[in-house]
């Protein structure tokens, strides 16, 4: 197999017997990228002789010489760091953000900058879907996704504030991990949403994901490779909004309870309580308050060059009373107390990961209304690869957990992702 199409897992296990090694790794990823990114637009920032200066200094520890991508709002001290906005064009920060320093302390090495939608939010990027390029990858996250589906790269890093890592793991084929919240330390990423943005990861396996966020934070995330001694007991939700998952999400989410059952798993439905459907109702308020507050630089001094998308968020958020962020802080409080009542006797809730398949052109990276309750609850968010839809895009299904108890829901999501097939 080509060194860039191994699991993390896998090349770790090379790297430390032998069998490979940091440069020829981060070579052949660098090959891929070469032959690919033309088409892909993965990498805002790719500078092959600084990728491999960073395998050559590749710290001994659980990821040494993987490559790793880093979502373009998390700051890199020897790579631009732009956040997606022309009004950072060009900006160096001195230093790392804590979770690219955590991974170079773990012995990665970071290969380049992937591209983000501007200050993670809705304006896109030019990357494409390396299923169908004239699809969406999603977003946030667009980049990192790309990245790790078309093969430039094991391990990317993403962010989310509603769905930016699960939606474009999802559209792309590809497992998405967000873990539970604050995980990463947030120093040095370009916050929107003081309440809300968490930083996780993508890859090709649960087990790449477990082993990424272990070796950067020093948790037991166990291994999901290992073979539980009972099947889970799954809450089965089409979340707030059913409505808008596609018929193939509606079938896909039956065929993975279906299969689930089969397996020996316990399949309950989970109906919404009413906190969680107010908290939901009021994440755009949350996110978008957060946010306009978070850009208040920007807008006092280079509001020309912020997109009308952006500034259409922003200046509704600034016309809305403060009463109504106080109101969106209380709804979620409540909303982590009444989940962590309402799922005793649960091992995980299992939901869609995206309405349907990537939607087509560039413009829109996607509906978040799948993702944004779980991200406001805390808790790990884990999507795995489910089959395609009717245009052969791919498609996940989501499983959900309560806060800290990530280790369990990433077993769970291996178990899930067996039980399908």
């Amino acid at each position: 197999m080509e060194p860039n199409r191994l699991a993390v897992t896998e090349a770790a296990r090379a790297i430390a017997a032998g069998r490979l090694t940091p440069a020829g790794l981060m070579e052949a990823c660098l090959a891929r990228a070469a032959a690919r990114e033309p088409a892909i637009h993965a990498f805002v920032h790719l500078d092959p002789a600084q990728a491999l200066r960073n395998a050559a200094r590749a710290r001994p520890g659980p990821l040494h010489g993987i490559p790793v991508g880093v979502k373009d709002v998390l700051d890199t001290a020897d790579m631009p760091s732009q956040y997606g906005s022309p009004v950072w064009a060009g900006h160096r920060p001195r230093g790392d953000a804590a979770s690219v320093a955590a991974a170079r302390d773990a012995g990665a090495a970071i290969m380049g900058k992937t591209w983000t939608t501007e200050f993670a939010n809705r304006h896109p990027g030019p990357t494409v879907n390396p299923h169908n390029t004239a699809h969406t990858p999603g977003g946030s996250s667009s980049g990192s996704a790309a990245a790790v589906a078309d093969f430039m790269v094991p391990l990317a890093f993403g962010t989310q504030t509603a769905g930016s890592i699960i939606r474009p793991a999802a559209y792309c084929g590809i497992v998405g991990y967000k873990p539970s919240f604050g995980a990463l330390h947030r120093g040095g990423m370009k916050v929107m949403s003081e309440s809300l943005d968490t930083i996780g990861v993508m890859a090709r396996s649960v087990a790449d994901c477990a082993l990424a966020i272990a070796a950067m934070t020093g948790r037991d995330l166990g291994d999901p490779e290992a073979k539980p001694g009972r099947a889970p007991r799954l809450g089965l939700t089409m979340g707030h909004d059913p409505d808008k998952a596609a018929p193939e999400t509606v079938a896909l989410l039956q065929r993975a309870a279906e299969a689930a059952r089969r397996a020996g798993a316990d399949i309950v439905e989970f109906d919404l309580p009413p906190a969680l459907l107010r908290a939901a109702e009021l994440h755009p308020a949350l996110m978008n308050m957060e946010t306009s507050q978070a850009l208040a630089w920007e807008v006092a001094e280079a509001r020309a060059q912020i997109s009308p998308v952006l500034l259409d968020r922003i200046d509704w958020a600034r016309s809305q009373p403060t009463a109504l962020l106080r109101d969106a802080h209380l709804a979620a409080s409540a909303a982590k107390l009444v989940f962590r009542d309402a799922t005793v006797g649960l091992d995980a809730i299992l939901t869609p990961s995206a309405p349907g398949e990537a939607p087509e052109g560039l413009g829109w990276t996607g509906d978040a209304t799948f993702n944004l309750l779980w991200t406001m609850l805390w808790g790990p968010n884990v999507t795995i690869p489910a089959g395609t839809g009717p245009k052969g895009l791919p498609l996940g299904v989501q499983l959900v957990g309560r806060i800290g108890e990530d280790r369990e829901v990433l077993g769970w999501a291996r178990w899930l992702q067996a039980a399908m097939g």
